[in-house]
């Protein structure tokens, strides 16, 4: 590892020796980091958050949220196979059913199981950036929000414009892609529909995913209104998937929908934000492909849920506080008919002292279960401006997280539920200091978090069938990451340097089990670098490295490469994913392809 890193840092540092002079704005400090109450610049946050552009993600080729992810420090994401069709997101050594994905700001959380978080992941073509937020979340986000949160923002409408992409590689993937926007007086939408599909590049590994999404704003000079639905279907034969390498004929469909409202009221210091949503997943399991009847798993779930989330300025500061009321239901032939309401209550407050430079924000978070224990989720942000680009922060906060349908319910022949079960819960811990330029970025940060009643699939004596799950672990989790990218030119020509790096350790605690299915196997290091470059006019192309060693001791290097030419309207561009051919798996034991390239063709009518 230290001599392909050291060669990789060597090959970054010597195109300094290019760099010009010139500034350029650094527009993440403009960007408003989006919350259900307190929103705050970028820059002036005292949480690590990272921020995945839209130019990023478009230069570096990458066509799904889950590959773009992976360039982030701290984000683990195990893929089964290509364009994100099946991936679990992990955030800084924690489980996928910890972590929560919104999309502007709605909660697109799933009872049934955290497999399905990425689901809903919406196509690029209409994602303006992601927002990637570390650590205990909780009293912002509510439960679930156990290491973090990923917040999908989409774009706006500026003007009318209509966009065709098609593209085409390896394993027969084609890809086919069209979306418009349309900006009128009172009203602006973006529509947008794709279909990526593929043969497979193993045997049983082949995929079609279709996505449909609407974006509206309506009443834009008044009270604007936003509506926004999203339809995703995904169709993939799962060689091998869910830990069991020898079930290469399972095969599976899921079809997820969402539809929500939302509006933003402004009325003198106060800012009233109210939300009502649907979010829909259907998940159908086949364990032989050619035989549904053999053994088939049929899971239908949906959230309703309404939000009110405001804020209040005053001279003291900035109150934030909201209510949120859900219901969770689900109609299953193995995890039975069920349902859950939830209801949760937000308060607090950022003081900020010694002529702003000094921030405390303190925040509590009730959350009422039907099924479980009522919990409180207090925490405390600290930040202070060292300099007008120097900020040190640091964090506490106490993070939950309800068993899923699938932990409490599930019947089959390799597992079975437990109705016992109790929620895990955590307090979390972190400081950091972030510097930012008009030419150069840099956060680092520490972070440690105490876990307890951690839920694991396991089996008590020798003599055991079926893993059950219970309320065995209890882990304590460390360590530190880093980020930094640095912005210059080369004949006036825009280039950028990225790296990141993650250690994660874990202490997990002695258990009385015989035999663990989901051992932690965290990041123990992770190092992620891009360089993305101009070299003449409408020419781009990027260089993307990924290292990573798990706690088990695998560890494998992955190199991408990516170039797209833009001759007025047109633009070609090229694709392609670990070129050196290395042999991984990021997933169980799901081999990942040994190279993947894809070739792209992209109209743009205006």
């Amino acid at each position: 590892m230290k001599n392909k890193f050291a060669l990789f840092a060597l090959a970054l540092s010597s195109f300094y020796g290019y760099a010009q002079e010139k500034t350029r704005t650094d527009s993440l400090k403009e960007v408003i980091v989006s919350s259900s109450r307190i929103d705050l610049p970028f820059d002036e946050n005292s949480r690590t958050i990272q921020i995945v552009t839209a130019e990023d993600i478009k230069k570096l080729g990458i066509t799904n949220v889950a590959d773009a992810l992976q360039q982030v420090a701290g984000i683990d994401v195990r893929r089964q196979g290509t364009s994100g069709m099946q991936a679990d997101l992990y955030i800084r050594g924690g489980g996928f059913d910890q972590t929560l994905l919104l999309i502007d700001g709605i909660k697109v959380d799933d009872a049934q199981t955290g497999h399905h978080t990425l689901n809903l992941a919406l196509p690029i073509e209409v994602i303006q950036r992601i927002e990637v937020i570390k650590g205990p979340a909780a009293r912002i986000f509510g439960p679930n929000a156990f290491t973090g949160a990923v917040n999908i923002v989409t774009k706006d409408v500026f003007e009318n414009s209509l966009i065709a992409k098609v593209q085409a590689g390896y394993f027969g993937q084609f890809n086919v892609e069209t979306t418009g926007a349309i900006n009128l007086e009172e009203s602006s939408h973006i529509v947008h529909f794709s279909k990526h599909s593929s043969e497979g590049y193993r045997y049983n590994s082949d995929f079609e995913n279709t996505n449909y999404v609407l974006k509206s704003q309506f009443n834009k000079k008044n009270l604007p209104i936003e509506l926004l639905s999203s339809y995703a279907e995904r169709k993939f034969g799962a060689n091998g998937f869910y830990g069991i390498p020898t079930a290469t004929d399972q095969y599976e469909e899921t079809q997820a929908s969402l539809v929500g409202l939302s509006t933003v009221i402004k009325n003198g210091n106060f800012t009233w934000k109210p939300r009502v949503y649907w979010r829909r997943n259907q998940d159908e399991y086949d364990y032989v492909r050619s035989n549904p009847s053999a053994y088939r798993n049929v899971h239908i779930t949906n959230k309703i849920a309404t939000e009110l989330n405001g804020s209040y300025e005053s001279k003291v500061g900035t109150t934030g506080f909201g209510v949120e009321m859900a219901k969770y239901l689900i109609s299953s032939n193995r995890l039975g008919d069920n349902s859950r309401e939830t209801a949760s209550l937000f308060f607090e407050h950022r003081f900020q002292f010694f002529d702003t430079k000094f921030d405390v924000t303190p925040g509590v978070a009730f959350s009422y279960f039907s099924d479980f224990d009522n919990k409180a989720f207090p925490g405390l942000d600290l930040g202070y401006q060292l300099a007008s680009n120097l900020r040190v922060y640091g964090n506490i906060g106490y993070t939950y997280r309800v068993p899923t349908y699938t932990d409490l319910y599930y019947i089959g022949p390799q597992a079975i539920g437990n109705e016992n079960l109790q929620p895990e819960d955590a307090l979390s811990q972190e400081i950091g200091l972030k510097w930012y330029t008009s030419r150069f970025n840099f956060d680092i940060a520490a972070f440690n978090r105490d876990s307890n009643d951690l839920i694991d699939y396991v089996r008590l004596t020798e003599a055991d069938v079926v893993f059950t799950p219970f309320n065995i672990q209890d882990v304590n989790t460390k360590g530190f990451e880093a980020q930094m990218e640095y912005r210059f030119s080369v004949n006036t020509l825009p280039q950028k340097i990225r790296l990141g790096y993650t250690f994660i350790e874990d202490e997990v605690k002695s258990t009385s089990a015989a035999y663990s299915r989901y051992a932690i196997n965290s990041l123990k290091h992770q190092v992620v670098g891009a360089y993305t470059m101009e070299w003449f006019k409408n020419f781009s192309n990027s260089l993307a490295y990924r290292y990573v060693e798990r706690t088990s001791g695998v560890s494998y290097t992955i190199y991408d490469l990516s170039a797209s030419y833009q001759l007025k309207a047109l633009e070609l561009s090229i694709y392609a994913n670990n070129i050196f051919n290395t042999e991984y798996q990021e997933a169980g034991m799901i081999p990942m392809p040994k190279g993947n390239v894809l070739f792209g063709l992209k109209y743009i009518f205006k």
